[in-house]
Formats: structure tokens, C-alpha cells, sequence
């Protein structure tokens, strides 16, 4: 966590940017204090993960909702800095509530820039009659009025190249709006940790965009945040064989891992070999398409024997739901320096049993 976080302090401060943490994709806020440490604060889904903000990360609270519920709206714009609205209908109806909250709150419009670089159209917020943002052609002065900020998050695991495509196509629409405006926000998607992110060319870009906009720039990672910062740790319950050899185990991608099923992709599980034994992994809920994949061990598998899957931070740990009872992981804290493992969260048949009655 803290090299992901060091790498985004660095572009804060070579490029101006703005950097917050996006709770949905990890929200684990045992770890805000170190959160703290580095970035400006977070961005929201909606009620409470503003209030989660507000309460436990602090500094700046972006938040951004497709639709706002009338009987939670002052209370959102009290945990909020920015409030960024989904459509001009949205935020013509709110305005009002912004603009009597007692401390200043910036009004955010996202767009849908109608270009294109979602690689799975259900993941692309600019995929063609996309729910999310204005779409660019409708805006005009009566759309823009009120409007401090645009926000804008078109990207899903992308690399630098596809955020500079994505500006070129819309800036000139934009262009008209700048003098109005105090901030543009890129959102999230930008994979900035990763090992071969040009970060150079972000912070060039950002510094380019601020220069010829007079904008503040904000991004949102959220994955970018947690990546490659956690492991789901299961374990072998049964062997059967049907035409391949199988392998139940106590973590569902249902449960679990539902982008696994969702997206789909394929985890990375610590130690898989790429010849050997292999096996059909799936979890203990009755559906037939709970499966995780094909895995190949060294050695093959025995009952009780634990294992690994990689790079579950973010999205795996807030997507986690008990359908058919199947228990929750438990949440554990590791400090790679001293070696310390704390225990932070184990789930019971309570945590089931008060979400249903």
C-alpha cells in the first residue's frame, strides 16, 4: 500500500494534481491513517461512503451518484466538497441545496465524452446510449449554468494513452466552458502503479492541461490504489473428479470474487505452476457456474491444503455478499516490515443473520 501511495504523492507533487482515493474499489479504512498520509482525500459513490469519508479519511470528499435520493441529498452535501451530479435535470433540481449548505460546496457535471476506449462495452461508460454523464453534444450555457467543475471517467484498467486520446477528442468542446470552470476531474481507471505506467507522460499531461486551461486537475484512482496490495487465502475441501479433476474449495467467485464471474477474468493464484497437476477450482455455493478457473499445481492437491489468489484489495473485498450462507473471509492487516499479522474483522453467523431481518 504504502509504494502504491508513494508513486501517486509523487505525481501530486510534480504534477499539481489533485489525487483522492476511490472507496468504491477499496474502502478497508482500518488503513485511512496511512491513506491520509499521502493523498488529499476521496471520492463517493453515495451517502455512505461520503459519510465514510468525511469520518474516517478526511480532507477533501468528492462524491458522484447516478441519481440522488431527495431524502438524502442534504446529508450527502453535508459530508461533500464537490458534488458531482449525473445529468442537468439532476443538478438543476439540487442546486438549490448546494447552494445552502452551511460550507462552500463545488458543483460537478460529468460528461460522457462520447469517445470510446472501454476494451468490454459493459465496463465502458462511453458505450454507446451509456446512462452515465451528459453526453458532450447536449452541452450549451443553459446545461453548463451553476456548473464549478467536469468530471469525466471514461477508462477501466488503462494504461496513460487512452486518457491523452480521450482529451484530444473532447477538449475543443470544452474549450468554450474553461473560463467558467475551476477543476476538471479525469476519475478513475488509470492503472498509475503499475510497473509500466509512463507516469512521465501523465505528469507531463497534467501540467499541459492546467497550463493551457487554468483547471485544477483531479484523477481518482481507486484500483490503482490497492493494486497488487492483497491476497484472498482459501482452502481444499474436497477432490471429485468428473471428465477432469475438480477441486471445491471454501472461496466462492459468487462470494467472493464476483467480478470473477462478472467481468470475467481469471485471478492469479500465488505458486501456479504451468505444468503439472491441474484442477477445476469452484466454491461450496450450490451455482453450477461458480467456478474460478483451471489451475496447475507442482504438486497435487490434498484435502486441508491453502492457497493464494492475488491482487484482491480492491473491488473483491467491497463486492463480498453471503448468498446461499457461504461465510465471509475474515480481514487481516500485514506489516511486510516487522511481520506482524493482525486480525481486523472476522465474520459469524450474526453478520449473516442481521442483514436479512
Amino acid at each position: 500500500m504504502r509504494r502504491n501511495l508513494s508513486v501517486l504523492k509523487e505525481v501530486t507533487e510534480r504534477s499539481g494534481a489533485h489525487v483522492l482515493s476511490a472507496l468504491k474499489a477499496f474502502s478497508m479504512f482500518a488503513l485511512a491513517p496511512v491513506i491520509r498520509e499521502y493523498l488529499e482525500g476521496t471520492c463517493a459513490s453515495g451517502l455512505y461512503e461520503a459519510r465514510l469519508g468525511r469520518e474516517h479519511y478526511g480532507g477533501d470528499v468528492a462524491t458522484f451518484c447516478a441519481g440522488y435520493k431527495t431524502d438524502e441529498i442534504d446529508e450527502i452535501i453535508g459530508y461533500s466538497n464537490h458534488m458531482i451530479f449525473n445529468s442537468a435535470a439532476q443538478k438543476d433540481r439540487f442546486l438549490p441545496n448546494v447552494r445552502a449548505a452551511t460550507h462552500h460546496v463545488d458543483v460537478g457535471l460529468r460528461i460522457n465524452p462520447e469517445h470510446s476506449e472501454g476494451e468490454v462495452e459493459k465496463y465502458d461508460p462511453c458505450a454507446p446510449c451509456s446512462r452515465l454523464g451528459v453526453p458532450v453534444s447536449q452541452l450549451s450555457t443553459e446545461v453548463m449554468a451553476g456548473v464549478d467543475g467536469i468530471h469525466m471517467h471514461t477508462l477501466c484498467e488503462q494504461e496513460f494513452e487512452p486518457l491523452l486520446r480521450t482529451w484530444m477528442a473532447v477538449k475543443d468542446k470544452l474549450a468554450p466552458y474553461f473560463s467558467q470552470l475551476k477543476w476538471i476531474n479525469f476519475g478513475g481507471g488509470h492503472h498509475i502503479t503499475r510497473k509500466d505506467y509512463d507516469r512521465e507522460a501523465l505528469i507531463g499531461f497534467i501540467k499541459d492541461v492546467r497550463a493551457a486551461t487554468g483547471l485544477e486537475v483531479y484523477l481518482e484512482p481507486g484500483e490503482a490504489v490497492a493494486l497488487d496490495a492483497g491476497i484472498l487465502v482459501g482452502e481444499v475441501l474436497d477432490l471429485p473428479k468428473n471428465g477432469i479433476d475438480l477441486a471445491i474449495v471454501d472461496i466462492s467467485a459468487t462470494c467472493h470474487m464476483p467480478d470473477v464471474i462478472e467481468a470475467p477474468y481469471r485471478p492469479a493464484m500465488l505458486g501456479e505452476a504451468e505444468e503439472g497437476y491441474t484442477y477445476r477450482l469452484g466454491g461450496p455455493s450450490c451455482l453450477a457456474g461458480d467456478v474460478i478457473g483451471d489451475y496447475s499445481r507442482a504438486e497435487p492437491l490434498k484435502i486441508g491444503d491453502r492457497f493464494a489468489f492475488l491482487d484482491q484489495a480492491h473491488y473483491s473485498m467491497v463486492k463480498t455478499n453471503t448468498f446461499n450462507g457461504v461465510a465471509l473471509p475474515a480481514i487481516a492487516l500485514w506489516n511486510s516490515e516487522s511481520d506482524e499479522l493482525k486480525i481486523l474483522r472476522k465474520f459469524s453467523y450474526s453478520d449473516f443473520l442481521t442483514r436479512l431481518s
